[in-house]
């Protein structure tokens, strides 16, 4: 079913009510000369005064009400309106596409992706619909916590800048130094009003910092360039001297249409403005939101002229050096929509920022990033995260020089419809990396070093404190290499991959050092009984002594091996240098040097020395006790299975490095 705006309809469903043909009449007027706010008030003056029985009319004037607040961006106005125009027969399927478009600017993905889907059934593959109702879907799972990258921003509303109007537009110029801004607040002399919005005419306002960075409160420009007409949405070269503006002008008995005006900054002041001819040869189009690149010599801009794909689409003029139109071109199909794509902004020249209803989007205007292709045909897109966008209308977006930060606009969280000014942030995530430093009993070493290196080239070192913790904050999407080490002890080389989180992150590099000439117990090495052969279950325990003999090819280790108190001294002697030379076997198999390892079998002559950990591990030992015979005899039963257990043990030790003397040097 094609949509249309039923005027026709309109007159000749009103012929038999003459007691109200000129009040609607009136309202109507209003409606099309774009005096939003003065057609409102009639539309719901005549809306009450008609009576209920007489549906096709309320259908007629509860729709052009809609369309009335839907203009004036009062959303939750213009959704009950169209609902009461579609229950009272409105007969243009266009009600149920602009009630699921006022639904998502609200926030109320479930309605409007029904209010979608339903129009869909009347006007299949309608792009705007398709489009709407893609970008509600995907609202959608972003409420389900789907899009971590909205943590990414902070988002604050700017009051310094904000009146009790609307604010919107900002622009950054002057190496970040001035903010221009558009605004309708009441400070604006004079006591005419817009019949469009029922608000001052707009001007434009600046702000500038101090000599400690702080902006300072607003002012009007006191110049030719604000007047008795709707001036905003400022665009300033990069040396400061040229402002691309719009304007708005007409007459009482037509609407006004912007067109686009350039100053120049004479001794500090701004000039009054003259209009650009865009040579466009049509007057019955608007020309507005100019956005000019740093050297002047390219101009966005946004029209409904002919040529375009629907709506207001973003164009581009170049310009030559007198500031003078040479040619216009269309943005392409990759910008533009069917829907309206408006408030254009450049960066750097090269990334143009831009605001539309007719993407995907998450309600109203979204914000959209550009970038042109590397071929130069065709933009890559990208619809900008939450809560940069929201439901409501997001446009206007300007950025620091060099820095992810700036202000936009937007009317999120006003009933009526005002915009405000908004500061953002990219809050980077916090990742911090922290990890303790033991030995190999587990026991805190503290006073240990840490030197990491960055991939960023960033270098840096760390003691751990008394707990044997360390702690620092990594750098997102930065590798990182440590090197751990203490007196006593072999240096341990670990690494931490780069990091990318949207969220705030913890990662854990703990670090466990081997000492030097004492002791360390290979845990989880098997025999069979009575046997030397090692088990499978050993493998894991002596590949990880493996690798520390391939890390410190200067080491030289000692392997022992020790049984309980079973059996005679001589076959528990044999039986336990049998076991040592099995891992020793185990380790020159894999590579290992035989002069660097020798192997000793202890038997039972050594008992284990119960310290803090085993003491708080089994509290039936006394720390200090060697598990001696005499000293196990006395334990119960259970507890002396537990002490022979300890025993019978495979330990490590890395041997100091032997002494040079001066002549062996030579």
């Amino acid at each position: 079913m094609k949509r249309f705006h039923s005027y026709i309809l309109l007159l000749v469903v009103l012929l038999a009510l003459s007691c109200n043909r000129v009040r609607l009449s009136d309202a109507r007027n209003h409606y099309v000369r774009g005096e939003y706010h003065e057609a409102i008030a009639a539309y719901r003056l005549l809306y009450r005064q008609t009576p209920r029985e007489e549906r096709a009319t309320r259908g007629v004037i509860a729709y052009e009400m809609a369309e009335n607040y839907r203009l004036l961006n009062r959303s939750a106005y213009a959704a009950t309106a169209y609902r009461n125009a579609i229950r009272d027969g409105y007969p243009d399927s266009d009600a149920s596409l602009r009630l699921a478009q006022m639904l998502h600017r609200e926030g109320d993905y479930p309605g409007a992706i029904d209010a979608y889907r339903h129009y869909l059934t009347l006007v299949p593959d309608d792009r705007l619909a398709v489009a709407g109702l893609q970008g509600a879907e995907e609202a959608m799972s972003d409420k389900s916590g789907t899009e971590n990258e909205s943590l990414r921003y902070l988002v604050v509303r700017a009051d310094l800048f904000n009146a009790s109007r609307s604010d919107f537009s900002p622009l950054l110029a002057h190496y970040d130094q001035r903010l221009y801004f558009t605004s309708s607040r009441e400070a604006i002399p004079g006591e005419e009003r817009s019949p469009v919005t029922g608000t001052k005419f707009h001007d434009l306002y600046l702000s500038e910092r101090n000599s400690r960075g702080e902006w300072q409160k607003p002012k009007r420009i006191e110049s030719a360039l604000n007047s008795d007409l709707d001036e905003g949405i400022a665009s300033v070269t990069a040396d400061g001297d040229l402002m691309f503006y719009s304007v708005v002008a007409g007459g009482e008995d037509q609407p006004g249409l912007p067109g686009i005006y350039l100053s120049r900054r004479i001794n500090g002041i701004w000039s009054a403005g003259s209009r650009l001819d865009l040579k466009a040869g049509d007057s019955l189009s608007l020309f507005a939101h100019p956005a000019v690149s740093g050297s002047g010599d390219i101009l966005y801009f946004v029209s409904d002229m002919p040529g375009g794909m629907g709506g207001k689409d973003i164009w581009l003029a170049h310009l030559d050096k007198r500031q003078e139109v040479m040619r216009v071109e269309h943005a392409g199909g990759s910008v533009n929509t069917p829907g309206n794509e408006m408030f254009p902004t450049l960066r750097h020249d090269t990334i143009l920022y831009f605001s539309s209803d007719g993407h995907p989007g998450k309600g109203g205007l979204d914000l959209f990033r550009a970038v042109k292709s590397a071929a130069g045909k065709g933009w890559h897109l990208q619809h900008l995260p939450t809560p940069l966008n929201s439901p409501a209308d997001d446009f206007g977006i300007t950025f620091e020089q060099a820095k992810e930060r700036g202000f936009f606009s937007s009317n999120r969280g006003d009933a009526r419809g005002y915009d405000h000014i908004y500061t953002f942030e990219l809050v980077k995530p916090v990742i911090t990396v922290e990890g303790f430093v033991v030995d190999r009993d587990d026991r805190l070493i503290p006073g240990a070093t840490i030197d990491l290196v960055g991939s960023d080239g960033t270098r840096q070192r760390l003691v751990t404190d008394r707990e044997g913790l360390y702690r620092f904050t990594a750098e997102e999407g930065v590798a990182y290499q440590f090197l751990a080490q203490a007196e006593g002890f072999l240096t341990r080389n670990r690494s931490l991959p780069a990091i990318r989180s949207h969220n705030d992150t913890v990662c854990y590099v703990d670090f466990e050092l081997t000492p030097y000439d004492r002791p360390v117990i290979l845990e989880h090495i098997f025999y069979d009984f009575d046997r030397a052969q090692l088990r499978s279950e050993s493998k894991e325990e002596l590949d990880n002594l493996l690798q520390l003999m391939r890390e410190h090819p200067e080491i030289r280790v000692e392997l022992s091996a020790h049984t309980d108190r079973m059996g005679s001294d001589r076959y528990n002697d044999a039986l336990s240098l049998r076991r040592a030379r099995s891992v020793v076997d185990y380790l020159t198999a894999a590579g290992i040097a035989a002069d660097r390892l020798t192997p000793i079998g202890y038997g039972e002559s050594k008992p284990k020395r119960v310290d803090g950990t085993l003491a708080e591990r089994y509290p039936f030992l006394r720390e200090g006790a060697s598990l001696t015979e005499e000293y196990i005899s006395k334990l119960l039963p259970a507890e002396q299975a537990v002490a022979d257990q300890l025993n019978r043990r495979t330990e490590f030790r890395v041997l100091p490095p032997p002494l040079i003397t001066p002549w062996e040097k030579e």
